[in-house]
């Protein structure tokens, strides 16, 4: 598309026809400013810059592309099989909702026919998909990942033969509403997490603006909603099914097959490549390339001139809030339960969770505290089938769900709670239903249905996969933090690399270990669920607060009183260094460490170093110089710190960039201007708009932790009054840091055997 855009904090512009997206506020003088300092300078043209339609296919295409695996991974069992149909454009906003209420119904709610029916026939270990919008031609996917490529013509029988079937007899109608349900509570709540709720309005607007519709098309949900309901009735989804996923040649079946080695095949391929080309210069034209290459560095390592830098407008620091937000926190005593109250404004939902101390469960079996969050609510109970527990669930809420965490002990670092929990999200007239199904989850479930139970642990250890390739960053800082910490540990066994191990092995070897997996669920499942072992977290206002009391005791009456005893976490603990080889092309660079153990406090000034690493000796080292996509940096209260690189085409010469910060910051200077906008960019990060479940949810670590709100005031005013002798002054707290030695890498296969004398064991991520 020919157009460029100008970004700040509240405007976007496509020149071609000029259209605006503006905050609300002053907007009659920035468009007076933007006419006069910019628009005025320049002639209006004409620019063709619209999206033009893709020309439907006759007939399907099929088309088989490969990835690259590892020598030991498996080919069996380890291909991608797609179907991908285009439905319509995205201006038409009953399909654009209609759609996504689709993906729930027929591919993502627990018992959905299309994944139901490519499970049963054994094709893939796990089915994804769903419908992929705010392009102007949206398609519909189904993908069976882990099949093999010789089930293909099975795999599309399959899945046209259950769209046919659901076209003629019927949409289960429970599901639908639960879907319309779920979907309207989402867009009502508009919860965006950490993301500023305007900006993430002004993104959805552009699903339709950008393809000349109208930019509120998509907001306007009132009508949509109402319409969908009614047409639940009418056999409107059985006729999209028919007229879009059926009756509609405009499809691609892709499969993706894997391919040994492939990455090392084309990185050769590459190799033979630039020399060819390196023969075809001249004398001339390789000492151009590399005298450009020195300009290039030199511009890499000179500053913007300061002159420039000023330009910009720039707060001062006694412009900033110079205390922070207290907690919203009361503890509370309900009927010999801690109750952790946050008593706020919510539109009339409250937001529960439910927190079991994992203390209860054995270190061996901690494993299936991990896995027990990912069966409950997707087996069998006994009053409903997982099926329709999920139809309850999203017809008369926003949702159920599970999670295991860990809260580190500020005083006692290597103690920590972890915590198995139930969170809920209710109008307050319906918290009595988040207790009952949240009760019904916990100790009602059936835990012996081997075929489920197989299912389960098949697709848990496939996302568990994704999760590892799409976040190996944060898996590799987590790991090389278990090394040393007790709660990484922790969350490593329970949800990083030593848990997929833990899958890996159970789904191979799952009929040798069933009967022990199904015992080993009912244990732990009766050791963690018990009234003595509750805490309630509950925000809402005085209105939503009348109703906790007694719907807490649907719970506890469903509970049995005690579970038994607690036991200690017990750990292996010292550096292992690993090098965790994957078929990627890029690395994961993961450096950790413990500055607690040598007797250095937490400081405010910790928070300030990361914007100043983050866009300053990290940035343009690691990324600008290093090539990677991108690198972070932390060392928080608990003691701890780590500097990892994302996407990263380097290894051993990362870890020298993060051997070289602390004589980095032996070195550092910064003016006033320069120390403010590093004191800016830390409030920023500090002062992040929180909605009222992410403002219980930071009270509720708070209180795990042992924060208060002397300590959060100490620390903004540590962050306030930063100057550079503080900066200085962490250098030795980043030594202590990089002297545990803790260092873990996943990523490509050759460049980790290339740097083997760095690891204390290489081995394969995927077996």
């Amino acid at each position: 598309m020919n157009s460029f855009s100008i970004s700040t904090a509240d405007i976007i512009i496509r020149p071609t026809a000029l259209s605006i997206y503006m905050g609300i506020w002053t907007w009659r003088k920035k468009l007076d400013w933007l006419d006069r300092e910019y628009l005025s300078r320049y002639d209006r043209q004409p620019v063709d810059s619209a999206i033009h339609m893709q020309k439907p296919f006759e007939k399907p295409v099929e088309r088989e592309i490969y990835y690259s695996i590892t020598e030991t991974e498996p080919e069996e069992q380890a291909t991608y099989l797609s179907v991908n149909t285009v439905v319509g454009d995205d201006l038409d906003p009953i399909h654009y909702m209609a759609f996504q209420i689709l993906e729930y119904t027929l591919i993502d709610a627990p018992g959905a026919p299309l994944k139901e029916e490519l499970v049963k026939a054994g094709i893939g270990q796990d089915i994804l998909g769903g419908y992929e919008n705010g392009i102007l031609q949206p398609y519909f996917s189904v993908i069976a990942k882990d099949a093999d490529r010789e089930q293909l013509g099975e795999f599309l029988a399959v899945v046209k033969g259950t769209l046919r079937k659901l076209a003629d007899q019927g949409i289960n109608r429970k599901s639908l509403l639960a879907g319309i349900n779920y979907y309207e509570f989402r867009y009502r709540e508009a919860d965006f997490g950490s993301a500023p709720k305007g900006l993430m309005y002004g993104l959805q607007s552009m699903d339709s603006w950008l393809y000349d519709g109208d930019p509120l098309m998509h907001l306007e949900y009132e009508k949509t909603f109402e319409f969908l309901k009614k047409a639940v009735e009418e056999g409107y989804f059985e006729n999209l099914i028919k007229t879009c996923l059926l009756d509609n040649p405009f499809e691609a079946v892709i499969t993706v097959s894997p391919k040994r080695n492939l990455t090392a095949i084309e990185d050769e391929k590459l190799r033979e490549k630039l020399a060819e080309y390196k023969k075809s210069l001249s004398d001339t034209e390789i000492k151009t390339l590399i005298e450009k290459t020195r300009e290039l560095k030199l511009y890499q390592d000179t500053p913007s001139p300061k002159e420039e830098l000023e330009k910009i407008p720039l707060l001062k620091r006694e412009d900033i809030e110079e205390q922070p937000e207290k907690l919203c926190l009361e503890v509370k005593e309900i009927d010999n339960t801690t109750v952790l109250a946050h008593n706020m404004f919510t539109s009339g939902i409250g937001y529960l969770k439910v927190l079991f101390d994992t203390n209860r469960v054995p270190a061996e079996d901690l494993p299936y505290v991990g896995l027990l969050k990912s069966v409950l609510g997707y087996v069998n109970t006994k009053e409903h089938t997982y099926s329709d527990l999920a139809s309850e669930i999203y017809l008369n809420s926003g949702g159920i769900s599970l999670s295991v965490t860990s809260f580190p002990n500020l005083e006692e670092p290597e103690k920590f709670t972890g915590a198995f929990t139930a969170s809920a999200r209710v109008l307050y007239e319906k918290l009595d239903f988040g207790f009952s199904l949240i009760g019904e989850m916990l100790a009602d479930s059936i835990l012996d249905d081997e075929k489920r139970l197989s299912e389960i642990v098949a697709e848990m250890k496939s996302r568990s996969q994704a999760k590892l390739n799409s976040a190996a960053h944060s898996a590799a800082v987590a790991r090389a933090t278990s090394y040393f910490s007790a709660t990484s540990a922790f969350n490593d066994i329970t949800g990083g690399i030593a848990y997929y191990q833990f899958l890996e092995d159970l789904a191979r070897n799952f009929e040798d270990r069933k009967t022990v997996l199904m015992q080993k669920l009912k244990e732990t499942a009766g050791r963690l669920f018990t009234a003595d072992n509750m805490t309630v977290s509950y925000t809402a206002d005085d209105e939503g607060f009348r109703y906790l009391a007694p719907a807490m005791k649907l719970l506890k009456e469903k509970l049995p009183e005690t579970g038994g005893p607690s036991y200690p976490f017990i750990w292996e603990k010292g550096n292992r260094n690993e090098g965790f080889m994957t078929s990627s092309q890029v690395n994961y660079v993961a450096r950790c460490g413990s500055f607690a153990e040598s007797g250095y406090a937490y400081t405010g000034a910790l928070r300030v170093l990361k914007p100043i690493l983050g866009y300053d000796y990290l940035w343009l080292n690691v990324r600008v110089k290093g090539g990677a996509y991108g690198v972070m940096n932390s060392a928080g209260r608990s003691g701890e710190g780590y500097f990892v690189s994302y996407r990263d085409p380097n290894l051993k010469e990362t870890d020298q960039v993060f051997e070289g910060v602390a004589d980095y910051l032996e070195q550092f200077d910064a003016d006033e201007r320069d120390m403010t906008k590093y004191v800016i960019g830390t409030i920023s990060d500090m002062d992040t708009p929180l909605l009222p479940p992410y403002k219980g949810a930071k009270a509720v670590s708070a209180w795990y932790s042992g924060i208060t709100d002397e300590m959060l005031a100490e620390e903004r005013r540590q962050v306030l009054a930063a100057q550079p002798e503080d900066i200085r002054a962490l250098a030795k707290i980043i030594r202590a840091i990089l002297s545990t030695g803790s260092f873990c890498v996943v990523g490509n296969s050759e460049k980790i055997k290339e740097n083997k004398e760095l690891f204390g064991s290489i081995k394969n991520l995927f077996n």
